[in-house]
C-alpha cells in the first residue's frame, strides 16, 4: 500500500518544523578552516599525532577523460573479495555463516577466477559441539575449505561468526594467491580487517576475546603477513573503501577544546565531501544555489592515521600482540580521499605506509586509482569484478540454508521478519 498524498504531504510537512542548524556557506566555510588549521597534524586532546600529511598537504582535480586516456601506470591489476551467506541460527543452538573469498584478475585469468577460499565459522553454548578444522580440497584442487569452531560467547554470537569468516577466508586467499599478483593488488575493503579491530570499542567481553582468543589474533596475524609478502615481492597492496565510515577527525575535532563551534558532519567522509566539492553559488529563482562541477575527480593528498581501528597498526599501537617482521611503520595505515562529483560520492583508497612512503610510487598509485574510478563511474573494475565472483546471491543463501538444515538434522530458528520478507529482495 502506498502513502495516501494527505499523509505524504502531513510527513513531509515535517521538515519545516526542523531548524537544520548552520547555513550550508557556513559549513563550507568551516571545513577549509579546519582544513587549513587542524589536519597538519591532527593532535588529540594528549597530544597524540592522530593524523598526518604524507609529503604536502594539499586538495587536487584532474579531468575525468583526461586520467581515463592515460598510460596506465601498472599494467596489470588483481582484486580480492570475500562474500557471506550471513550469520544463520538453529534450533538446536548453531549459529553458522559461511563467506568465500574470490580473487579477480585484469587483464583476465580463468584458473585464478575458479579458486575459492571457504570458512565456515560455527558458534554453540553445548560444550560437546566439534569442529574438524582441517583444511580440505575441492574442485579438482583449485579450492579449499576449513570450519572453524567459535567459542561461547552468546551476546555476540552473529557478529563474531560473521566477521571471522569474511577475515579468515579473504585474508587466507589472498596469502595463498600473493605470488599470483605481478603488479598491484585491491582489495575490496579495507587493508586491515576493521570490523574486528572495533570490537575492542564495542564492549569489554568483545575486547577480552580480541585479546585472549587466538582466532582473531590469527586472522590480524594473515593481514600483518600479507604486507610482508608484498614487501619482500616489492609489489604494493590497496584497499578499496565504498562506503568510508572513519570518524578520527571528526571525534577528535568534538573534542578539541581549540574548536568552539560544533563540528557539523557525522563522519568523516561527510567533511571530506565539503572540502572536494567543486562549484559555484548561482542565481536561482528561490535564490543562490549551489551547482556543482561535474567533470574532474578531486582528491586529497595522503594521510598517515594513527587514531580508532588504525591505532593498533601504528607506531602508537602493539598490533595485538602479533609479531611483526619489519620496522612498526610499515605497517602504519596511509589513506588518500577520491571525490567522484558524478555521483556526489567520496572514496577512501588505503595502504600500508611501506608502499606510499616513495613519492615516486605514491603518485603512481594514486593516478592508477583515479583512473580506475574515472574509467568505471564508481570503483574499479577489478574490484567489480572480485565482488561478483565472491558474492553468494540470495536463493544460494537459502539453498546452503536448507542443505544445513538436512546436515543439523534442524531447522533454522525463524523470526516473523524473516517470514514476512522472505521473497523480497
Amino acid at each position: 500500500m502506498t502513502l495516501d498524498p494527505v499523509h505524504f504531504e502531513g510527513i513531509a510537512r515535517l521538515a519545516r518544523r526542523i531548524d537544520h542548524g548552520a547555513d550550508e556557506r557556513d559549513r563550507r566555510a568551516f571545513a577549509e578552516t579546519v582544513w587549513a588549521e587542524f589536519l597538519d597534524p591532527l593532535r588529540d586532546d594528549e597530544g597524540r599525532t592522530v593524523l598526518e600529511p604524507v609529503g604536502e598537504q594539499r586538495r587536487r582535480f584532474v579531468d575525468c577523460e583526461d586520467v581515463a586516456l592515460r598510460e596506465q601506470a601498472f599494467p596489470t591489476e588483481h582484486g580480492l573479495d570475500a562474500g557471506t551467506i550471513n550469520p544463520t541460527t538453529f534450533k538446536n543452538g548453531l549459529v553458522v555463516d559461511v563467506a568465500q573469498a574470490a580473487m579477480s584478475a585484469t587483464p583476465s585469468d580463468l584458473d585464478l577466477h575458479r579458486s575459492r577460499t571457504v570458512v565456515a565459522t560455527v558458534h554453540s553454548n553445548d560444550e560437546t559441539m566439534t569442529v574438524d578444522e582441517a583444511w580440505h580440497k575441492f574442485d579438482d584442487g583449485y579450492s579449499r575449505s576449513q570450519a572453524v569452531k567459535v567459542p561461547p560467547l552468546p551476546r555476540f554470537a552473529e557478529g563474531v561468526v560473521h566477521a571471522l569468516a569474511l577475515y579468515l577466508a579473504e585474508s587466507e586467499h589472498a596469502l595463498e594467491h600473493a605470488t599470483n599478483v605481478e603488479d598491484l593488488l585491491v582489495l575490496d575493503g579495507p587493508i586491515y580487517p576493521r570490523g574486528l579491530l572495533r570490537w575492542a570499542d564495542r564492549h569489554p567481553d568483545l575486547e577480552d576475546f580480541l585479546l585472549e582468543d587466538p582466532r582473531p589474533t590469527t586472522v590480524l596475524e594473515n593481514y600483518v603477513r600479507l604486507v610482508e609478502a608484498f614487501v619482500d615481492q616489492d609489489r604494493p597492496l590497496v584497499g578499496f573503501v565504498k562506503n568510508p565510515s572513519t570518524r578520527v577527525i571528526t571525534r577528535t575535532l568534538k573534542r578539541n577544546r581549540r574548536v568552539d563551534v560544533s563540528t557539523p558532519w557525522s563522519d568523516d567522509a561527510a567533511l571530506f565531501t565539503r572540502l572536494l566539492e567543486r562549484g559555484e553559488y548561482v542565481d536561482d529563482v528561490e535564490g543562490d544555489r549551489w551547482e556543482r562541477e561535474t567533470s574532474a575527480l578531486t582528491y586529497t593528498n595522503w594521510f598517515r592515521s594513527r587514531g580508532g581501528v588504525d591505532r593498533p597498526l601504528s607506531t602508537d599501537g602493539n598490533a595485538l600482540g602479533v609479531k611483526q617482521n619489519l620496522s612498526t611503520e610499515n605497517y602504519e595505515v596511509t589513506f588518500f580521499v577520491v571525490y567522484d562529483p558524478r555521483d556526489d560520492l567520496v572514496y577512501r583508497v588505503e595502504a600500508p605506509y611501506a608502499f606510499t612512503r616513495d613519492p615516486d610510487r605514491r603518485e603512481r598509485l594514486t593516478m592508477q586509482l583515479l583512473q580506475d574510478v574515472a574509467v568505471a563511474h564508481g570503483p574499479p573494475t577489478v574490484v567489480e569484478k572480485a565482488d561478483e565472483l565472491a558474492r553468494i546471491d540470495r536463493s544460494e543463501k537459502q539453498s546452503l540454508r536448507e542443505s544445513f538444515e538436512a546436515e543439523f538434522e534442524t531447522s533454522q530458528d525463524r523470526t516473523y521478519d524473516d517470514h514476512r520478507w522472505e521473497g523480497s529482495y
